[in-house]
């Protein structure tokens, strides 16, 4: 999981129902209702960190987490 840029991660991560609770430095950690867990992100060169977002998705895939209705 490479090359993905950070802004698109944590539409993402919101889109999913996860919101940015903190920031501290380039970590932002974000909270999910759904889960007891908490995820943190980083930015570095405008793209999020690989095995984060490695972890971000067994978080997703071990909470059944989908996308949200957009309406």
């Amino acid at each position: 999981m490479n090359n993905v840029r950070f802004g698109d991660m944590i539409s993402l991560a919101e889109g999913l129902g996860f919101r940015v609770v903190r920031t501290s430095g380039s970590h932002h950690i974000l909270q999910h209702p759904g889960a007891p867990e908490s995820v943190n992100l980083q930015e570095v060169h405008g793209e999020a960190k690989p095995y984060q977002i490695r972890q971000f998705l067994k978080l997703v895939e071990r909470y059944g987490l989908t996308l949200e209705d957009q309406e």
